[in-house]
């Protein structure tokens, strides 16, 4: 064992006893020992015993850890502490600009845990208030977090949508007047990308990118300029869908004029890229079955949005301004209830200010509409974080778990539909906590939840965030089938958060989700009176 990993062991030990506020002057002796160790010159492997505990700086006690480590190749001290440590907790010491002490400030009042969690909770601007960090600190920890995540090879959508605009626009100048399209997943629009797959209609072209910002891998695919249909419907199609046409008939080598013509002539309506992924896509084109799918334009509000008041960046009005200066006709704000102290949750008395904050508003930004709502925590045993009398003051509600999230299938969907049964709960937020390459969501039963939505009437949402685009668009289908409506809700917590509702779209488009049953894709009369007849029962 070299001097380097016996100094890592011991500096790992200081980090973690540090995490626990455990003996400050052991944890100076073990951060001294690691000094030492990283300078000596002799391998401390070739020691012994009484040479190693003669070193300056080492001593008997660390000496005796040393020798324990060389012989066993662990130390039951540092054993005992990773028991005590989530994994993910013990990962955090590697993000560059905060120190253990930090680190256990957000893992014990934050209750982040992972890395992933910790990335969201910068993006929700939850590190502002806490003390000891700031702005500044909270953009530090974001840049690493997201330096350390990209150089796994996996990437969100949202961060490879980038690289690949920026690919396609150089492209298509380099090879003018040479058709050029993002092909793969990046084209299916899928919530994890690997890799920006590009194909170019010329063959023997000589290319060479400069490198991304996020390291993440461009694929370049040349084909001949009368094959570039047919290529790329190849190269777009996931493996399911691809053996599926190509047993229907779909000639590789044959040249077409369009996409369009490939699937007409497989006797298929047309299929969406988003679709290709050997879902139900082929059986409904068959049928010309496939409708057509929610676009952006479509939405006609924004809901679930959070200001000042909990932990947005943004006041009240400043995100109502927004809001209707891009267009849209409402506003639905949800900052965080009373059980997220973490996030400044309202007390009964700060809510009451903000209703009167939104009905003077509501008068001076007329026709534009701000409904009050709330983002009701689920409890534990699925009631909701206010008692009635304060739940009913609200135009809508928005029941989402927030705390306690490992729980196994039986409890997660107990918990879900005990807060689905609560007259007040309008919709239900993203509906299994994940946080994409973070964070896996708690099992549930997707099923008995779908169908408990649809006998309560309660809208589910597909929160827009890159990170969530939750719930999974894998389950809209059978949503759709039950009647239960999608809303598409951004989560935003700045007013540059409304962005986001583009990538829950592109998720809703690969379920199959159409305008008609999109929630928000609902005029404001429309919604108004949803949310009326909600609070009323009469739905």
């Amino acid at each position: 064992m070299q001097n380097k990993e016996i100094a890592s062991a011991f500096k790992l030990i200081a980090q973690l006893m540090e995490l626990h506020s455990e003996n400050p002057f052991k944890i100076k002796s073990y951060a001294n020992a690691v000094f030492k160790i990283e300078r000596l010159e002799k391998s401390l492997s070739a020691l012994t015993h009484d040479e190693i505990i003669s070193i300056e700086g080492i001593g008997k006690s660390i000496g005796a850890k040393i020798i324990e480590l060389l012989n066993a190749g662990s130390i039951k001290e540092l054993e005992g502490l990773f028991e005590k440590t989530p994994v993910g907790v013990i990962e955090m010491l590697s993000i560059k600009g905060i120190g253990p002490k930090k680190i256990a400030v957000l893992w014990k009042q934050l209750q982040v845990e992972t890395m992933g969690e910790l990335l969201y909770a910068c993006h929700e601007n939850r590190l502002v208030e806490l003390s000891g960090f700031g702005n500044k600190t909270q953009e530090a920890i974001k840049k690493s977090i997201e330096y350390k995540i990209a150089n796994k090879g996996r990437f969100h959508y949202a961060s490879a949508e980038l690289v690949a605009d920026e690919v396609l626009q150089n492209l298509r100048k380099t090879v003018n007047n040479v058709a050029v399209e993002l092909t793969g997943s990046i084209r299916r629009k899928c919530e994890v990308i690997e890799s920006v797959d590009v194909l170019i209609g010329q063959e023997g072209l000589a290319i060479t990118l400069p490198e991304n910002d996020l390291g993440i891998k461009v694929n370049l695919h040349f084909c001949k300029s009368e094959a570039f249909y047919s290529r790329l419907c190849e190269t777009t199609a996931s493996e399911k869908h691809l053996e599926v046409i190509k047993q229907m008939g779909f000639n590789q080598e044959k040249n077409y004029v369009s996409e369009q013509e490939i699937y007409h002539s497989l006797g298929l309506q047309y299929i969406e890229p988003e679709l290709r992924e050997g879902f139900n896509e082929i059986e409904k084109a068959k049928l010309n079955a496939l409708p057509e799918l929610i676009k952006v334009s479509d939405l006609k509000g924004i809901i679930h949005v959070h200001t000042t008041y909990s932990d947005g960046m943004h006041t009240l009005k400043q995100m109502a301004e927004r809001c209707r200066d891009l267009g849209y006709e409402y506003l639905g704000i949800t900052d965080h209830s009373q059980s997220a102290f973490y996030a400044n949750g309202l007390k009964s008395d700060r809510i009451l200010l903000q209703h009167q904050e939104i009905d003077a508003l509501n008068k001076a930004m007329a026709p534009f509409k701000i409904f009050k709502g709330i983002e009701s925590d689920i409890l534990n045993d699925g009631s909701l974080d206010y008692p009635d009398e304060i739940l009913k003051s609200f135009d809508f509600v928005i029941a989402s778990v927030h705390s306690n999230l490992k729980m196994d299938e039986q409890k997660a969907t107990r918990r879900l539909l005990n807060a689905i049964e609560n007259p007040y709960t309008t919709i239900l937020g993203h509906l299994t906590g994940r946080l994409l390459l973070s964070r896996e969501g708690y099992p549930v039963d997707h099923v008995a939840i779908i169908d408990a939505c649809a006998k309560h009437q309660v809208i589910i949402e597909l929160n827009a965030h890159p990170y969530r685009l939750d719930m999974d668009w894998r389950w809209i289908n059978y949503a759709l089938e039950k009647g239960v409506k999608i809303s598409i809700n951004p989560d935003s917590h700045k007013m540059e958060g409304y962005g986001d509702l583009k990538y829950g779209v592109f998720a809703a488009r690969k379920g199959g989700l159409t305008k008609e049953m999109t929630f928000n894709a609902l005029s404001l009369e429309d919604v108004e009176a949803y949310f009326l007849k909600k609070k009323q029962g009469e739905v």
